[in-house]
């Protein structure tokens, strides 16, 4: 799991090999907040069940973190899905591990990079400009 600062691009991320529960979101917000960052935090997130549920809204709301849900359907307003999809492609596509360490390795050896090696192609993938559809008509039902 990944948290990315949408004005430095700084990566931050919590790691397990079971799956990701409101333990884990707990998690990445005390690391968030452990950054002493001095300015307001706002985490983007989508509307899986184990991020919307007491536990995680009442530390967001001690650590002073805002937790702002996407509208459904809508992962290309996240940046962290836009590191994820560059992750798949220079971890996943046409890679082959010998084994599951390696597999990890590889994953968190591009993430540890991202404000390095990868800087220059994560700068236009990680802005924040999105499409917007001017003078388009809206048809609701």
């Amino acid at each position: 799991m990944g948290a990315v600062n949408a004005i430095t691009r700084e990566v931050i991320t919590v790691t397990n090999e079971s799956y990701i529960n409101a333990e884990s979101i707990c998690e990445m917000l005390r690391k968030l907040a452990a950054l002493n960052l001095g300015i307001p935090i706002t985490i983007v997130l989508d509307n899986a069940r184990y991020q919307k549920c007491k536990l995680v809204w009442a530390l967001a709301e001690e650590l002073e973190i805002e937790l702002l849900y996407l509208p459904s359907y809508s992962p290309h307003l996240n940046l962290i899905e836009r590191l994820w999809k560059f992750v798949r492609n220079e971890c996943l596509y046409s890679k082959y591990y010998e084994n599951f360490d390696d597999f990890q390795k590889a994953i968190s050896t591009c993430l540890a990079q991202a404000n390095t090696t990868h800087q220059s192609a994560l700068k236009s993938l990680l802005s924040l400009k999105f499409q917007s559809f001017k003078k388009v008509h809206i048809l609701t039902v």
